[in-house]
Order: C-alpha cells, then sequence, then structure tokens
C-alpha cells in the first residue's frame, strides 16, 4: 500500500526554485496542491501549485502541467487569473500564479444554494468576456466549472485553471485526445461526452450549465454516476428553468437556454456575444421583477398647498367635488369669437314702449345688478373668511410596508438581498432565504435578519411566514432611526419558536417605524449540501396597522 504523501511537497525550510517562499497549503485537487507563498524578489503573495509527487514522475501529465502555465501567461484580462511563473524543482512542476484572496462560485454555492439573477448576470457576464479572449487566443477551457470560479472580496469573478485548456488547430500532438472526456462530468459539453473536436462554443455550453446552477440551486443533468451524468444531456433537454424559478424574466431564461443547446451551431457563436445577450436582460429582468411583484410600499403623501386668489372660492385640494352655496348661482360665461362683430340687438317691442316706461325699465335693471353684485361680494367674502381660519388635516392613508433589506451585521452587512423582494409577493411559492450554514444557530454569525421600514410610526401587527423549522424569532422596534448593531436597539419586544413551518406573530405595542426581526435559529433545508444544512426560509412578510 503506497503511503499518503506528505502535506509538504518541497523543503519548507527553501526557497522554491530559489525564490518562493511556501507558507501554507490553502487548496489539493486531484493532479496538484496549491500553497499560499511569497515571490522573495518582488515581495508579493502569491498562490503556487505543485504536482502531486506521485504524478512528478509522468511525464505527460509533467508536460500538460507546463503547457497550463504557457497558455495562461499569454492570457491578460481582469477576469481571469494571471500567471506569473513556471519552475521545475528537484523533478517538481509548480506554476506561480496570482494570490486571490476569497472563495471559490461553488463555495458560495455550497452555502446558498441560489444566487440572485442580477449577481447571476453580472458573473456570466464575466467569465463570458473571459472566454472570448481565451478563444481569441486560440484556448478551449474545457473545464468551466463553479470551482474554477473565483470571487475576490470586491466582487470580481475570475477564471482559473487552465489545467486541461487544448490549443485550437494546433498540429503540435495533443496529450489529451478528442476521444478522451476531459473535464467535471456535470459541466461538459455534448461534444465533449461525444468526443468530437472542439471550438469555444464548448466552453460556452459549460458556462451555460454553470448559469443554470446558480438560479435553479442544481445542474440540469445529474445520474447516479458520472457516466450517466456525461450521457443524460445526449437524451434529453433540460427542464425550463422558467418552471424552477417562474420570477426570472423570459429573455434570461432564453439566453441560458441558447447556451445549453445540444448542437453547437445554435449556440451563440463567440463569448462576447454571450456577454451582451447577458447584459441586455439585465433592464429585462428589472421590468419581469417589477412586473411580479407589488410596489415596496408608498410613504405617507405630502399636503397639496392651496392657493387663493381674491376672486376664486378656496377649494379643497383633495378630489372631493366642491360645492356651492344654494343661494348662488355663477353666471354662465359667454364665449365669442373674437373675430365675429356683433352689437347689442334691440328688441322691436322695446323700442314701441314709451318714453317714461323706458327709463322705468332702466331703474329696475339697475337695481337688479346692485343687489345681485352685493350679494355675490357678500358670499365671497364669506368663503374667503372661512378658509382663512379652516385647517384640513393631511390624509395620511394607510400604513405599508415601504422597505424591507436583509440584516447581516456579523457577516458580510447583506444576506441573499437579490432575493428580498419574494417577502412581498404575496406568493407563498417563492422564498426569501439565507446563506447555508453548519449549524441551526447560524454559526459564528448566532443571527441573521430582516429590516422592515414602515411608511410612518404606528401600532399594529407583524406577520411572518416561515417555510422550514425548527425556527426561533425575535423582534425588536424603533421609531426615528434604525440602529446599525443589534445592542442599539434595546430590548427584544417579542419572541416566537415552533419546530415546524408556520405564522409567527408580533403585535408592535409602541408606535414605531423601523421593525428588526431576527433569526436566532433553523432547521434543515432541501436547497443545502450535506456540509452546511441549515438556512432560514421566509416566505412572506406583511403588516396590519392597528
Amino acid at each position: 500500500m503506497r503511503p499518503e504523501p506528505q502535506e509538504v511537497p518541497v523543503d519548507s525550510q527553501r526557497l522554491l526554485a530559489g525564490r518562493y517562499r511556501l507558507d501554507r497549503q490553502i487548496a489539493r485537487g486531484g493532479m496538484a496542491e496549491v500553497w499560499l507563498g511569497v515571490d522573495t524578489f518582488l515581495n508579493r503573495q502569491v498562490a503556487i501549485k505543485v504536482l502531486k509527487p506521485q504524478l512528478a514522475s509522468d511525464p505527460v501529465v509533467a508536460e500538460r502541467f507546463r503547457r497550463e502555465a504557457v497558455a495562461c501567461a499569454g492570457l491578460n484580462h481582469p477576469n481571469i487569473v494571471a500567471v506569473y511563473d513556471s519552475v521545475e524543482d528537484n523533478g517538481r512542476q509548480a506554476v506561480v500564479m496570482q494570490y486571490v484572496q476569497g472563495k471559490s462560485l461553488r463555495e458560495l454555492l455550497d452555502r446558498r444554494k441560489r444566487l440572485g439573477p442580477l449577481l447571476t448576470i453580472h458573473m456570466g457576464a464575466a467569465m463570458a468576456a473571459a472566454l472570448d479572449v481565451a478563444h481569441q487566443s486560440g484556448l478551449v477551457h474545457r473545464d468551466v466549472k463553479p470551482g474554477n470560479i473565483l470571487i475576490t472580496p470586491e466582487g470580481r469573478f475570475l477564471l482559473a485553471d487552465f489545467g486541461i485548456a487544448k490549443a485550437l488547430g494546433s498540429s503540435t500532438d495533443d496529450l489529451t485526445h478528442d476521444n478522451i472526456m476531459m473535464g467535471t462530468a456535470k459541466y461538459l459539453s455534448p461534444e465533449q461526452v461525444r468526443g468530437r473536436p472542439l471550438d469555444g462554443r464548448a466552453d460556452l455550453y459549460g458556462l451555460g450549465l454553470v448559469l443554470y446552477e446558480c438560479l435553479a440551486g442544481k445542474v440540469p443533468f445529474l445520474g447516479e454516476t458520472d457516466a450517466d451524468t456525461a450521457l443524460a444531456r445526449l437524451q434529453r433537454e433540460p427542464t425550463d428553468l422558467a418552471h424552477l424559478r417562474p420570477s426570472l424574466a423570459p429573455q434570461l431564461v432564453r439566453v441560458i437556454h441558447k447556451l445549453l443547446a445540444r448542437n453547437p451551431d445554435h449556440r451563440y457563436a463567440t463569448g462576447e456575444e454571450t456577454r451582451t445577450a447577458l447584459m441586455d436582460a439585465i433592464s429585462a429582468q428589472h421590468d419581469h421583477t417589477t412586473s411580479m411583484t407589488p410596489p415596496s410600499g408608498a410613504r405617507a403623501p405630502k399636503p397639496n398647498r392651496q392657493v387663493i386668489t381674491p376672486d376664486e372660492p378656496a377649494v379643497d385640494s383633495s378630489s372631493q367635488p366642491v360645492i356651492k352655496p344654494a343661494s348662488f348661482t355663477a353666471p354662465k360665461r359667454i364665449t365669442r369669437d373674437s373675430n365675429q362683430k356683433t352689437k347689442p340687438a334691440k328688441s322691436s317691442s322695446f323700442r314701441k314702449l314709451p318714453g317714461s316706461t323706458k327709463i322705468l325699465g332702466l331703474i329696475v335693471v339697475l337695481l337688479s345688478v346692485a343687489v345681485v353684485f352685493v350679494a355675490t361680494r357678500d358670499i365671497r367674502s364669506a368663503q374667503l373668511s372661512t378658509t382663512d381660519i379652516t385647517v384640513v388635516a393631511p390624509d395620511l392613508g394607510p400604513v405599508t410596508i415601504s422597505r424591507m433589506t436583509s440584516y447581516d451585521p456579523n457577516g458580510d452587512a447583506q444576506e441573499n438581498e437579490t432575493e428580498i423582494w419574494a417577502l412581498q409577493d404575496n406568493n407563498p411559492k417563492t422564498v426569501w432565504s439565507t446563506d447555508c450554514y453548519v449549524n441551526q444557530f447560524f454559526g459564528t454569525k448566532q443571527y441573521v435578519g430582516v429590516l422592515i421600514e414602515l411608511s410612518r410610526a404606528t401600532t399594529g401587527t407583524l406577520r411572518v411566514a416561515m417555510k422550514n423549522g425548527p425556527w426561533s424569532l425575535e423582534m425588536y422596534a424603533a421609531n426615528d432611526n434604525a440602529p446599525a448593531l443589534l445592542e442599539q436597539w434595546g430590548q427584544r419586544l417579542n419572541t416566537d419558536y415552533n419546530t415546524r413551518r408556520g405564522i409567527a406573530q408580533f403585535v408592535v405595542a409602541n408606535p414605531a417605524q423601523y421593525v428588526l426581526l431576527v433569526m436566532r435559529e433553523v432547521g434543515k433545508s432541501v436547497q443545502c449540501g450535506a456540509a452546511n444544512p441549515y438556512q432560514g426560509l421566509i416566505q412572506d412578510v406583511s403588516f396590519v396597522a392597528a
């Protein structure tokens, strides 16, 4: 029985190739170990991939390992991990690369299971741009998968590990051969499974599988063995992504299914075409989310200002009709064509009256006009004076939830923020989920939660629909502002616990505008893996004012 190789691949007390110091092992794969080290010449941290001892004597493997460094060294793109050097030390091949301080997409998916559509689009666009550069340089990656996509703390995505990359149209010996399946079974293209010649569209198929998994929480093809998994894509189409996640924009779903076409001619031709299609889907996803979900809530409307002029009665700025006094009827306005010359028409009967009668009639008319004028002036004056002393209270309308955000002060400040909209769509099939955790108490975080802002301070009842159990919830409230730290919220107002899915109700007894919902314990979730099986799932949150 062959002994397990030592953790230290070379003598750690001396420099690798007289230049690179190995500090600690950070990853281990089938072919190599990856160490965090220091380039003593340039005084910078680097990642050093060292071929495993038992493979060092295999000339084919060693040459493939060397070719990875040569292939990647010619690629210069912000979304590709940079390769600095390739060295040999005591018969051991090593590749010196850019050190990425972050995590892989595989680690993120193991914790979170699914990603939001906008984050997925940005990741996909970055990888499509990286693949386009590789393809233009004559390389096919052949192993596009979540484990080879790295995420920096700043949120930048980088494509890594060109270990089985193949040169397009190469006349040299191919160390992997077309008739041998190279890559990870879950992310192989149909042409890789058939052992056919490859071009960049094989990588775009792999990217489509990664995008599908990010949004669906699972790969579209999975069998009992690697062979079954690989062959499944030759026998059927993937399940419609829109059925698995109805909140996705149809345009985004079409982009991903086009990438997953079994015939390479039906996919996008280049990485740049793929990147453009994904970026075009951003606005469609925004519009689709807006159409699928209700508004986040309206704040109290500002009172309309009343403008009172001396010749018009004050009018209530609401939509209520204006009621005029019964004793006063506004005279009808007469409009006439400005081009039409008119003269007052004299009645023939008026001309026939005696002179004394005409004079008496004129006096009566003048007296009537004077009475009407005085009455009108008194009514308008009464209306103006009444308006001056009347205060109309603005209609504030019903209290609503105006905004909700995730609450993660002990982590990275946000907890699956892109899916927070699911808490207000009144659809029990959509949920907001936390990341996946190693235990039911959120590991070292101890809690995560949801911050709820009401349209104005009030009292009422908060209703929370939990999808899985057990769960333990706490409620806090504030009026003037929402504190950043939990200890600044003061004493918790309510708690609730259940061993299974159900409804939690919390009474907000004193007027508050901000309500903090804290999850202390959550149950296992089918969306999580075995390593981190615990996840909080909330279907909806609603508030009813007292």
